[in-house]
């Protein structure tokens, strides 16, 4: 049902993707709508943030900055893309989770979360499972299945991607 995979692009596309990703715009964002009662906020209110860059929604592109994903998604090989979008947290003080949930609710549809940069932070599932932020690990499931994402303590940012496709 979760499926990681370590060194998921090859170095070269790898040290492409990581020297170009601070470069691109980042947007304040909440990460879940306090008032969505399928949702689980496991922090408080004020921490409910990070920076997200968007790359893909509803089918369509909403980027120029594509080109940076270019290599997972030739290696994802999906059918049809919902969305792609890149999130930052900044470092805390202490790890914060954030909120267990969904990222679609299609049984055939999946979720890919390709970890940037290692640090201490990780992706919590309702069943307890952790998968730790390793650079270059790609972490799929299905998109119905509830998750969450952390902030890091020992470098100045976590960064993922996530994908939600069929």
């Amino acid at each position: 049902m979760i499926q990681v995979i370590d060194n998921f692009i090859s170095k070269y596309d790898f040290n492409n993707l990581t020297s170009s990703i601070f470069d691109i715009p980042w947007f304040f964002s909440t990460i879940s709508n306090e008032e969505d009662k399928n949702d689980t906020l496991l922090c408080e209110s004020l921490d409910n943030f990070h920076f997200t860059h968007l790359f893909f929604k509803d089918f369509q592109v909403t980027s120029d900055h594509t080109s940076l994903v270019a290599p997972i998604l030739e290696k994802l090989n999906p059918r049809a893309l919902v969305k792609i979008k890149a999130n930052m947290n900044p470092r805390t003080p202490k790890i914060i989770e954030h909120v267990f949930h969904c990222d679609l609710d299609y049984l055939d549809s999946f979720t890919s979360v390709y970890y940037v940069n290692t640090n201490d932070g990780y992706t919590l599932f309702e069943d307890g499972t952790i998968v730790e932020s390793v650079e270059n690990r790609m972490v799929t499931f299905p998109s119905n299945l509830k998750h969450t994402g952390t902030t890091c303590t020992n470098q100045r940012s976590r960064v993922v991607i996530n994908f939600n496709y069929f």
